[in-house]
């Protein structure tokens, strides 16, 4: 464990990078629950040290476990800064939801405390107003997020055994000439994967060359280490959203996101009577 070092709340607000992954529902206030509720005790627990709080190691520990039976891998740097973010938010709500005697009736439910602290701070805000322009800049900036991705449909033939450059280039040549010999493989259908996930699932480099594909042909395709047999069988091109078409579902996604801007400066404001240190290596 490294030296504590000091790192005031207003630090945070400049990690470029997580912003809007922090702002992901599966994580705020869920993937974080209970599990590291629990933690409290056990790492602020000291009375005379209320406006003290500490992110160490336990924390980080408790936050990878989390996140990886929740994503099935660990977290890059960014999200294990905007693992500790939330956590942090979290105290700093739960400690003003005590200040404010909100655990009444609810004495040693964490979550109950913060969720009532956290209405609190819903019931001042206000959305702000919002026109056409408005939400039509927004949609630009987040077109990816409502455009239609480019889809694919391919096959996989999956070698039985050796996955050299070599045997991958034969077995497609054996079966695109449908005389695959004593080769023996299992076959695999993808239908309509979008781009993204076929970017995520193989790899960028992976995922150019199988669109690459003549459609119809098998094809010897490197991926990491070894290789893989592919055929491209349909593609269908991306589509761009209309803002008309969108233009409900735009203002409700723009409403949630200046909400939860408008939460998290309120916890950064509280979070400025804490002093708040920092004993894990940086991420």
């Amino acid at each position: 464990m490294s030296t504590p070092t000091a790192q005031t709340p207003s630090e945070a607000r400049v990690r470029p990078g997580w912003s809007r992954w922090l702002r992901e529902p599966l994580l705020h206030f869920i993937l974080l629950g209970a599990a590291l509720f629990a933690l409290d005790h056990a790492v602020n627990g000291d009375a005379n040290e209320e406006r003290v709080i500490v992110i160490d190691q336990a924390v980080d520990k408790e936050a990878l476990k989390v996140f990886k039976e929740a994503r099935g891998r660990e977290p890059n740097p960014d999200e294990l800064y905007a693992l500790r973010r939330v956590w942090l938010d979290n105290e700093v709500l739960y400690r003003e939801g005590l200040a404010l005697q909100m655990d009444k009736g609810d004495k040693a439910i964490k979550d109950r405390v913060i969720f009532k602290a956290l209405s609190m701070i819903n019931a001042g805000l206000k959305r702000p107003p919002v026109d056409d322009a408005v939400l039509r800049t927004w949609f630009e900036q987040n077109r990816v997020k409502y455009d239609e991705p480019a889809r694919y449909d391919f096959s996989e033939a999956v070698l039985d055994g050796d996955a050299s450059e070599s045997a991958a280039t034969a077995f497609a040549t054996a079966l695109n000439t449908g005389s695959p010999g004593d080769a023996k493989a299992g076959l695999r259908l993808f239908k309509a994967r979008p781009r993204p996930n076929i970017v995520q699932s193989y790899g960028p480099e992976f995922s150019q060359a199988l669109e690459a594909l003549p459609i119809g042909e098998w094809r010897a395709l490197r991926h990491g280490d070894g290789w893989r047999v592919m055929r491209l069988e349909a593609a269908a091109p991306a589509k761009p959203a209309a803002f008309d078409a969108l233009r409900g579902v735009v203002l409700q996604d723009w409403t949630d996101t200046v909400m939860a801007e408008q939460r998290s400066a309120a916890v950064r404001v509280l979070a400025k009577k804490y002093t708040v240190k920092t004993e894990v290596s940086a991420p």
